[in-house]
């Protein structure tokens, strides 16, 4: 899994968003996100983006989303899925 690498990769942190965002990542893996995106400026902006889009509407549906966006985010979360499934690890350090 992807906490066995060193550094993440735009992918995974788009995975982590709503991990982030609620505070279940741990000290380590908070730490590692944020060097990405001190590094990321697209990563930083896509943040800054969902953010702004929880503050404004309260919450983050499936039907808040343009429709391209909310396919983008399953097929990510599909193959992330198939990584999970392929490799057997979990995000736990």
């Amino acid at each position: 899994m992807f906490w066995q690498r060193k550094e993440l990769v735009c992918l995974q942190m788009v995975e982590l968003i709503t991990d982030y965002l609620e505070g279940t990542l741990s000290r380590s893996q908070r730490r590692r996100f944020e060097a990405h995106l001190a590094a990321c400026e697209n990563c930083t902006e896509y943040l800054r983006q969902m953010r702004a889009t929880i503050r404004l509407t309260g919450s983050l549906r499936a039907e808040d989303m343009e429709p391209a966006m909310r396919d983008e985010l399953t097929e990510l979360y599909r193959r992330w899925r198939a990584e999970e499934d392929e490799g057997g690890a979990t995000a736990e350090e």
